[in-house]
């Protein structure tokens, strides 16, 4: 982290947004004595994030979790994402599993720090790299993306709530028509009459507030879910958090 110079624009404008107000003061006042950092705190809602993201430049933000509130906290980050998509983004966590991860890359995470497993001067580095433009995430978090990239593509679409927004056969057509196939080999490979494809299509242009097939294709590709994983198992724990260039 380049030490700072006395210049506004040499230090990294951290905002710490998380509900627990205790955690919070601690942790932002450790953050602050940390040389490079200008820190500013704020409840972990989406309303009280956007509204300081709008009233002062934010470089990174730390986003505190919220274990019983899983869904919330992605539509909170998928929010924060959407409007204010060059501030860096890392969810400060306790504990993970699988479709978390996934879900918090896909909503616009630049970063995922256990606090549980990693020590004070690892979340400084962190900021440091995901200010830099790159990602933090342990190797274990790291096992977890590379499987979903790996696993069948399914557009599951979703609103901000994780809710499916399509029936099981709309979003056959949609995976179909996502890889570029017309609507009479989709009623071939489903075995229905070509004229059933054409109207679900229309049933789900209609849910989804597209109008065409490369609208639909670009709403699923922004808006999937992630898919089942497999059951948790006991695993090697691999603490070492990885940084990655983004593409």
């Amino acid at each position: 982290m380049r030490a700072p110079s006395g210049a506004s624009r040499d230090l990294i404008r951290v905002l710490l947004a998380d509900s627990n107000k205790t955690q919070s003061q601690l942790l932002g006042s450790a953050l602050r004595r940390y040389p490079g950092l200008d820190v500013t705190c704020c409840r972990g809602e989406l309303p009280d994030c956007l509204e300081v993201l709008s009233s002062a430049p934010i470089d990174v933000l730390l986003l505190g979790d919220r274990p019983s509130e899983r869904d919330d906290l992605i539509a909170t980050l998928r929010g924060i994402h959407t409007s204010h998509p060059r501030t860096a983004i890392v969810i400060l966590l306790d504990s993970y599993d699988r479709n978390l991860v996934v879900n918090a890359m896909r909503a616009g995470s630049h970063g995922l720090f256990c606090r549980a497993n990693e020590p004070f001067r690892a979340l400084c580095r962190c900021i440091s790299v995901v200010h830099q433009g790159q990602f933090w995430a342990n190797t274990e978090q790291m096992e977890y993306l590379v499987e979903a990239l790996n696993s069948p593509a399914r557009s599951r679409v979703i609103n901000a709530k994780g809710e499916g927004l399509l029936t099981a056969r709309e979003e056959q057509v949609v995976d179909l028509v996502a890889e570029g196939i017309g609507n009479r080999e989709v009623a071939e490979q489903l075995g229905v009459k070509e004229n059933t494809v054409k109207k679900s299509l229309l049933r789900v242009y209609d849910k989804l507030g597209v109008s065409n097939r490369v609208e639909l294709v670009l709403y699923s590709l922004t808006h999937r879910g992630a898919e089942e994983g497999p059951p948790n198992v006991p695993r090697k724990r691999l603490p070492l958090s990885t940084q990655f260039v983004a593409d």
